[in-house]
């Protein structure tokens, strides 16, 4: 990864599944932001993931906390993937300019064309103060993200 832990996160801005805008820095001062980077929308693993955060969403997505989910797939994919598994949170498009957000965070698997399994926890101050890489089709613990936001 190629962010440092104490910088600033890269701000951006990438349209949900509803084709809403959402801005990182919209977040600033109100709530702690955790960023979900996931190679393809249904697939085994990812479906998965994101199904566990679905399931736990009050410690994700609450008045301190804010879930974003991202992947490289198209904003219609998005839209289908997180009405099929009930996500009430937002799945973000990094479709185009093809992964610069996903690049900007050090996760981008240009050999794939996809994110791999990067977290991020970014505080209200904007700055990074958490991150994971794991493998592609290594699934992610979220008992972590929940000891990290808790040290917030």
């Amino acid at each position: 990864m190629s962010l440092t832990i104490g910088q600033a996160a890269p701000d951006f801005t990438l349209n949900n599944q509803f084709g809403e805008k959402v801005t990182l820095s919209s977040f600033k001062g109100k709530k702690n932001v955790v960023i979900v980077f996931y190679p393809f929308s249904f697939t085994g693993t990812c479906t998965g993931e994101l199904c566990a955060l679905r399931d736990d969403l009050s410690a994700f997505q609450n008045d301190g906390v804010e879930l974003l989910a991202v992947s490289c797939d198209s904003a219609f994919t998005q839209k289908v993937f997180a009405a099929q598994e009930n996500y009430n949170f937002p799945v973000l498009s990094d479709f185009w300019p093809h992964g610069a957000v996903t690049e900007a965070f050090g996760v981008f698997n240009a050999e794939r064309g996809c994110a791999f399994r990067g977290t991020f926890i970014i505080d209200k101050e904007g700055i990074l103060r958490w991150q994971v890489l794991n493998g592609m089709g290594d699934a992610r613990n979220i008992v972590d993200y929940k000891s990290a936001l808790a040290a917030l």
